[in-house]
């Protein structure tokens, strides 16, 4: 089971801090918490619903056809073992407006 975080009108999820290697996220912030990544699960380019773009006059708007990367990760909070308390995590790299985002968290 997958929670998608935020609301489908305001934005994709939870804007988080990636610190990214040459292969993908190595950690990430949410808030003060630190998570490490320990391991890359899979990664795929997606482009954003319709619904979630800026209102835009006559046609597509380029944030609509943008490719967005999405990098699916497990991670434990730093300073915690990593076979009690380890999550998957979605994070999405939106090159458009130069940030990351947290949009989903695997139960």
């Amino acid at each position: 089971m997958s929670r998608v975080l935020g609301e489908a009108v305001d934005r994709v999820g939870e804007e988080v801090q990636v610190e990214r290697g040459a292969l993908g996220p190595l950690q990430f912030w949410r808030g003060q918490s630190r998570y490490v990544v320990g391991e890359l699960l899979d990664s795929w380019l997606e482009t954003a619903p319709w619904w979630q773009r800026d209102a835009g006059v006559g046609g597509a708007s380029a944030d609509l056809v943008a490719p967005r990367e999405v990098w699916r990760v497990e991670a434990v909070r730093a300073g915690r073992s990593r076979m009690d308390f380890a999550g998957v995590f979605d994070l999405s790299w939106d090159a458009s407006a130069n940030r990351w985002w947290l949009v989903r968290v695997h139960d």
